[in-house]
């Protein structure tokens, strides 16, 4: 009885906060994301302890609720209309963004005297974005131009880039440290990503035809909430990304259903609750007691991940000669970097266990740090590309 209103009281307390975050948003230049981070580090075990253990529990399933919701929403911006404007500039900038990111952290700790094997696996993980964080600074900023759209669709793409790279550091690794075993981790990241494309569209395609007829083109709530979580469950049942596979889905839906857009502004309306539970429980579940670790190769790693992202952009807009606001911010704009990263980390610490205390206090230190700064610098940039 006592952990049902401990719960309760939970949940009201943070659904009301997010009214106060709002507010403070509109007031002050800290996105709304920072703010609900900050405010869950405060309340969670790290300082004040103030939330009931068997709500923290109960993270892993808000968060997949809220993250699958993301990528639905996320897939349904990338219709035809979007990739015949943004195509060639959307793929350029996407791989320039990954593939600077890998090669500036890895030579750059390199440099600072870490291991080859290390760094190129720190490089791989540097790669990954925050594609929540991104769309709720996208969001609340309100800014619709050129330059939002590509943001959010190369964070759509970034987390298959990312995955692939990692997979293929993995196996290079493990040629380099004479490991057997290490090309399955490439077959695994490719199952993975074709696995979570085959369900997006396994649901998506009858998903586009089937839903929006009950009442003339405007299908009811619970049509848009039962596609979402079916094709959430079944990618996780299948142990396939579950991010890619919402994404999959969002794009075979808004690309064909000819009769409605519906599923997607249902979404909208429910979501909210989810990431406000989802960004407060990630501040409380972070450990500031990590942040002292960062040391030497943790600042290397902030600087090189910076330089990373900013150079690929550079480059690769010069290639597709894209705009001076792309080529100049779009970098920056791509610094927020959540829970992809960890996920990232802990597999390889189980393949590398010699690696495991370095390499999950540096990647957790350190996405502390780009979770809380890189919404306050993609909000700065929005705005600042605004007419763009």
């Amino acid at each position: 009885m006592h952990q049902t209103a401990e719960i309760l009281l939970s949940i009201g307390g943070i659904m009301l906060l997010g009214l106060v975050t709002d507010m403070l948003g509109r007031r002050t230049f800290l996105p709304r994301v920072t703010l609900l981070l900050l405010f869950g580090m405060i309340i969670g075990p790290s300082l004040l302890n103030l939330l009931p253990e068997i709500f923290i529990s109960r993270f892993e399933l808000i968060a997949n609720i809220a993250l699958i919701m993301v990528g639905f929403l996320i897939g349904g911006k990338l219709s035809k209309k979007l990739f015949k404007s943004l195509g060639k500039e959307l793929i350029w900038i996407s791989l320039g963004a990954v593939i600077g990111t890998v090669s500036i952290v890895s030579l750059a700790l390199i440099v600072a005297g870490v291991s080859a094997e290390m760094a190129i696996l720190f490089g791989c993980i540097a790669t990954a974005t925050a594609p929540a964080a991104t769309l709720d600074v996208v969001e609340e900023s309100k800014v619709k131009s050129h330059f939002s759209r590509l943001l959010v669709s190369i964070v759509a793409l970034d987390d298959a880039w990312g995955l692939i790279v990692f997979s293929l550091g993995l196996a290079m690794i493990g040629l380099m440290t004479g490991i057997n075993g290490m090309l399955p981790p490439l077959l695994l990241a490719l199952k993975e990503i074709f696995g979570a494309v085959l369900i997006g569209l396994a649901v998506g395609m009858p998903a586009a035809y089937l839903t929006g007829r009950i009442q003339q083109g405007q299908p009811m709530l619970f049509e848009a909430l039962g596609i979402v979580f079916l094709c959430g469950g079944l990618a996780i049942w299948f142990e396939v990304s579950f991010l890619i596979a919402a994404i999959v889905m969002g794009m075979t839906i808004v690309n064909l259903a000819r009769h409605h857009k519906y599923p997607f502004h249902a979404i909208e309306d429910i979501e909210s609750p989810f990431i406000i539970l989802f960004f407060v429980m990630a501040g409380a579940s972070l450990e500031l007691d990590s942040l002292s670790s960062i040391g030497v190769i943790g600042t290397v790693y902030i600087l090189a991940r910076i330089a990373g992202k900013i150079i690929g952009v550079k480059f690769a807009g010069e290639i597709c000669k894209a705009d001076n606001s792309v080529k100049n911010w779009m970098g920056l704009a791509l610094l927020p970097q959540a829970g992809v990263a960890m996920g990232m980390a802990l597999v390889a610490s189980s393949h590398f266990p010699e690696y495991r205390q370095l390499l999950l206090s540096v990647i957790i230190s350190t996405t502390i740090f780009f979770e809380l700064i890189g919404p306050v610098i993609t909000n700065k940039i929005l705005r600042k590309t605004a007419n763009n």
